[in-house]
């Protein structure tokens, strides 16, 4: 039986996997032009949006740094880092 760190892994490499194939999937679903594709199991629609982004380092030179302390949110953030271990791939 797996330990959690061995699960995790394992199951983040399937999903890296499962990602990768997605992505080209995704880009020949785009190279296709079409804006609908039916199929038998699913319908795939491509649409396009604007997307608006501030630029950090622009607001920086124009605030000053107590205006961007005033509008500075600060979340926790929990990661998770998976490298191999190299001592047990050796005894293997």
């Amino acid at each position: 039986m797996l330990n959690l760190a061995d699960r995790y892994a394992a199951l983040k490499n399937e999903i890296d996997a499962l990602t990768a194939e997605l992505n080209k999937v995704k880009g020949e679903i785009k190279a296709t032009g079409m804006e609908t594709i039916v199929g038998n199991m699913a319908i795939v629609t491509v649409g396009l949006s604007e997307r608006s982004t501030l630029d950090t380092k622009a607001v920086k030179e124009i605030l000053t740094a107590e205006q961007i302390a005033d509008c500075t949110k600060i979340t926790l953030v929990e990661t998770l880092r998976v490298k191999p271990n190299v001592y047990i791939s050796e005894l293997a």
